[in-house]
């Protein structure tokens, strides 16, 4: 009788520190807007990844911007923001709204305010950070900023949204998201567990400014109202190994 042992999990060497995955993120809390734009634009926008938008009505897709900040976790405290566009998985074709049920988020952006977790980012999944300077006011409407040396990439104002049961959003999430970089598209799995979701239509007011990442921004169409808004008081997430994705034939 035979027996398999298991692998023992990898490890990855920031500065002076070890991490072993999967990475842990114990607390933080979330601001998504979601904003439907013309999928040719979103396209041309990822097209460097090898990856395809997720339609989910004809010529349009979704594009994401979020603001998380980590409160507790391996990677310390630090704020990040990010654009993602939904796109199926590799060989993948899925349309219409149930296709998103399948669809992952490309992340194309990604500042964050602290060096350890951009080092970290960078190297265990290709994400594409860089250091930024955030600006955040709880009151009178959750606001934020993120802005790199002076330039204002992007700013929005939230409005309040309805509470959503945590009976409904509590349950672990088994998610995937992609990155590139270095020519490399790579699809790193995720969970995640939240509460104190909020949800509206609408519910945000997006600022863009001069810096390179608005000018991509303000091709994609936007600022323009957003679809759906989102915020969780608290959310929990583990990262796993990211795996590189082959190119497409």
């Amino acid at each position: 009788m035979s027996s398999t042992t298991p692998s023992p999990p990898s490890t990855y060497r920031i500065a002076d520190t070890v991490l072993t995955m999967p990475v842990r993120i114990r607390r933080a809390d979330t601001h998504v807007a979601v904003f439907s734009v013309a999928a040719p634009n979103a396209q041309r926008l990822i097209d460097y990844s090898g990856l395809t938008v997720c339609q989910h009505r004809p010529g349009r897709a979704l594009a994401m911007l979020m603001l998380v900040r980590y409160h507790d976790g391996d990677l310390g405290q630090y704020h990040e923001f990010g654009t993602a566009v939904m796109v199926n998985p590799p060989g993948r074709t899925g349309r219409g709204p149930l296709a998103l049920r399948s669809a992952a988020a490309f992340i194309h952006h990604l500042p964050v305010n602290q060096s350890f977790t951009l080092a970290a980012g960078r190297q265990i999944w290709g994400f594409p950070k860089i250091m930024a300077d955030f600006t955040v006011r709880e009151r009178p409407k959750f606001d934020f900023e993120v802005s790199e040396d002076g330039r204002l990439i992007a700013g929005i104002e939230f409005g309040a949204g309805l509470p959503v049961p945590s009976r409904l959003t509590n349950r672990p999430q088994v998610l995937t998201t992609y990155s590139h970089a270095d020519g490399v598209t790579r699809e790193i799995p995720w969970e995640m567990r939240n509460s104190g979701m909020r949800f509206r239509l609408g519910g945000a007011r997006l600022r863009l400014g001069d810096h390179p990442y608005a000018v991509e921004l303000t091709a994609l169409g936007l600022p323009k109202r957003a679809l759906v808004t989102q915020s969780s008081a608290n959310v929990e997430m583990t990262f796993g190994d990211a795996r590189e994705v082959p190119p497409a034939n």
